[in-house]
């Protein structure tokens, strides 16, 4: 799904009035309607809906939608501003067409503090939408603070009040809290960062029908990794194949003390299909690995910490979990780096030698994958202000340097080196572990043994992870599940996958 801003928003909306055709008013109503249905599976009929409206489209939205929650026999107030002269033509059809509705209570805004609200209120925000150009202040600041702090649900009309579809708000800034967002048709940029994400709550994309000769037509090199590119991406087994045919992988991870490491990733390799797997590591992590891991080969690489690295071009390679910093080791990493030609998968203790060997950054080979989080990739491109100039900052260095940048987050982001940036959106606060990111890497490697081109196994590998960390959540719970959950439901996740597929051919 593409990522558009605000203006491309505007014009999705411009186009489909032009080309379906469909008034303006009617596409209020189709995204009033979209929100109404989700309402009513939801949320509890005996629920009594207090909708805040303002004079825009959002407003409109939500003018519509407390008639339509109405005619369907739900408890609706209405608050308003206290002139409507400056309403869109289609904001104030809606508010006329509250008249045919005399049960439905309206309001004015600054009423709301003097209101006994019932027990079982939802609050409905429909204040302003992507239209949105400034911060917000005066009356409409001090009823946002007042709506936040009433104990009952927050659920927000498009995009919470207060925030921008595509860029950062200032510190301290009033924003709505939702509890949920019901986003229209699209992702929006701010959903996906944390210091705006977090007023979204749960984001839920409603269907309104805008045209698909423009969504598809209008550029954009920012993407949500959402099913249609999953399934583009994911290649069936055939029952015609050997393990020759599904590729080999080599994981060198560990050092003395860090071997938990090299198992989760060499196991999460095995899950993820690879036919052959090989973990390099020192000679004190020998019985451990064989022990815990006897669908892999041991391959020897050092005593206590790798001292030697080896080169085989028919395997895919994924280096750093466990490592360790010893200098034999960063030397002995800094020449395998200059020697091999394949694209690796490089992880935690490999990105942080690169980082201390900055001019080494030019010897990572072509179409390689780095997986580093906030911190790590902080000491290898420079600190950034915010995640927004920090993935702008990422988009720039894959591109420059011909690699792929998974950039760990809530939403992770992965960058290619053809400019684009997809937002990752399984997974969930559970993965917020040490060794969640050897399992990461286990994963891509196996994937680009299994011969997924650099991008596809990056997009695949991260979303295949997030998303066993949502089936192990909900056998588990977010504080109690473990990075070995993630690689156990793997198996749910490609038999998900699998039935999935078959139903759509």
């Amino acid at each position: 799904m593409k990522i558009f801003n605000s203006s491309q928003i505007r014009k999705a909306d411009a186009y489909t009035i032009a080309h379906e055709p469909v008034t303006e008013l009617k596409l209020m109503e189709r995204a009033a309607e979209a929100c109404a249905k989700w309402l009513e599976d939801e949320i509890p009929r005996e629920t009594v809906f207090y909708i805040f409206c303002g004079s825009g489209n959002n407003g409109g939205d939500g003018l519509a939608l407390a008639r339509l929650l109405c005619h369907n026999g739900l408890s609706t107030h209405v608050f308003v501003g206290e002139s409507n002269e400056q309403a869109s033509e289609a904001r104030s059809v809606n508010f006329q067409r509250l008249a045919e509705h005399p049960e439905i209570a309206v309001h004015q805004l600054e009423d709301a503090v003097e209101l006994d609200f019932e027990a079982n209120s939802v609050l409905v925000d429909a204040l302003f939408g992507t239209g949105l150009n400034r911060e917000i202040d005066g009356k409409y600041a001090e009823l946002i603070n007042f709506l936040n702090e009433l104990p009952f649900r927050r659920i927000s009309i498009d995009v919470p009040s207060g925030l921008f579809a595509d860029r950062l708000i200032k510190e301290n800034a009033t924003v709505f809290t939702a509890h949920d967002t019901l986003s229209f048709q699209f992702w929006k940029q701010s959903f996906l960062h944390p210091e705006t994400g977090a007023f979204c709550g749960n984001v839920h994309i409603l269907d309104i029908g805008l045209h698909k000769n423009f969504v598809e037509s209008e550029p954009s090199n920012r993407f949500v990794t959402d099913d249609a590119v999953i399934f583009q991406l994911y290649k069936p087994r055939s029952p015609f194949t050997h393990k020759g045919k599904l590729g080999k992988t080599r994981i060198i991870a560990g050092s003395y003390g860090k071997m938990g490491a090299a198992v989760l990733a060499v196991k999460a390799a095995v899950h993820c299909g690879s036919g052959l797997t090989v973990i390099e590591a020192p000679e004190c992590g020998n019985e451990i690995l064989q022990t815990s891991c006897p669908e892999a080969m041991f391959e020897l690489n050092g005593d206590q910490y790798a001292t030697a690295f080896l080169i085989n071009e028919n395997e895919s390679v994924g280096v750093g979990p466990g490592l360790g910093t010893n200098p034999d080791t960063a030397k002995a990493f800094l020449k395998f780096l200059q020697d091999c030609t394949q694209p690796m998968v490089i992880d935690a203790d490999a990105l942080n030698i690169i980082a201390s060997n900055p001019d080494s950054l030019k010897m990572i080979p072509k179409d390689s994958i780095l997986t580093p989080h906030p911190k790590e990739f902080e000491r290898l491109f420079g600190s950034t202000a915010n995640s927004y100039e920090r993935v702008d900052l990422a988009q720039k260095m894959a591109a420059e340097l011909g690699v792929t940048i998974v950039l760990k987050d809530h939403f992770t982001q992965i960058c290619l080196p053809d400019g684009s940036v997809y937002y990752n959106t399984t997974g969930n606060a559970g993965m917020a572990k040490g060794g969640s990111g050897d399992v990461l890497l286990g994963i891509i490697t196996s994937l680009l043994a299994q011969k997924y081109e650099p991008a596809q196994a990056a997009i695949f590998g991260v979303w295949l992870h997030g998303k066993a960390g949502d089936f192990a959540m909900q056998k588990s719970s977010v504080e109690a599940m473990l990075p070995t959950d993630l690689i156990s439901e793997l198996g749910s996740v490609f038999k998900c996958l699998s039935e999935k597929k078959g139903q759509i051919h």
